[in-house]
């Protein structure tokens, strides 16, 4: 998967928050993508045809931001361009909620990345999440994810100590990944566009793909962090064990983990 990145290197129309913009699109040129950051409504449908995939994410949300996504969404929506959408925050405030849903309603979504507080604000349920952090609850996540997927007819992608991606029937459990990945800003809206980048690449499987690029991402975050003590470390080990693991190390952590189950 990782190799076709390199070999096709997708354009990904990347519609961020200021927070990450930097480190999304250094992460995403590490894998051997090509990002593009632009936001303004003016140019959203055209950078959006450009692209092989759309990545629209909404940790700074404004009017204008929105606008954005929705004419870029769209756009892809109507040429076959893979979007994923990242709820950041979803549960924080009534004009996120809303805004999610419109997406939703208005442009075929291929991905729902998410953690846990986000699906549960997208699935009208409760949960106690603070910001843009998951938070805590007591719902079954997977069955939640299950359902949502179902419901909205996409992929829905859960991180967390467990990532959970499920299409509605069949459901993938992945057990890699390091606590201190979640130390940093900015490791799960890099992910979002990691997958768009893996979808805009290869559309046979879209839930072996996604799965294939969550794996890939963990594990890097787990060699990450075997040399990184500090989050500003791991940020800079992270990015470069994006661009240097292979497909071989990553089948050998993988064999580890099931020997191990």
């Amino acid at each position: 998967m990782f190799q076709q990145i390199k070999q096709k290197n997708p354009l990904v129309h990347c519609i961020t928050n200021h927070v990450v913009s930097n480190f999304q699109a250094n992460g995403l040129l590490a894998i051997g993508a090509s990002p593009i950051m632009g936001e303004a409504p003016e140019e959203a449908a055209e950078l959006a045809a450009l692209a092989q995939a759309v990545s629209l994410n909404m940790g700074t949300l404004h009017t204008e931001s929105l606008k954005s996504m929705l004419i870029a969404g769209k756009t892809a929506s109507k040429l076959g361009i893979p979007v994923v959408l990242d709820p950041v925050g979803a549960g924080a405030s009534n004009f996120r909620i809303k805004a999610v849903r419109e997406i939703l309603e208005t442009v075929d979504v291929s991905v729902l990345r998410c953690n846990a507080g986000e699906l549960a604000a997208v699935a009208g349920k409760d949960w106690q999440s603070k910001g843009v952090d998951a938070g805590e609850g007591t719902l079954d996540v997977k069955e939640l994810a299950i359902s949502t997927a179902k419901q909205l007819g996409l992929l829905v992608v859960v991180t967390g100590k467990i990532d959970i991606v499920t299409d509605g029937r069949s459901v993938i459990e992945i057990p890699f990944g390091d606590p201190i990945m979640a130390s940093i800003t900015g490791t799960g809206c890099l992910l979002s566009s990691v997958v768009a980048a893996g979808l805009a690449v290869e559309s046979g499987n879209p839930l072996k793909i996604v799965s294939d690029i969550l794996r890939f991402y963990a594990i890097a975050g787990e060699q990450a962090s075997q040399t990184a003590i500090l989050p500003g470390d791991f940020q800079v080990a992270f990015i470069n064990r994006l661009a240097s693991l292979t497909d071989s190390e990553v089948a050998e952590r993988i064999y580890s983990q099931e020997r191990v189950l």
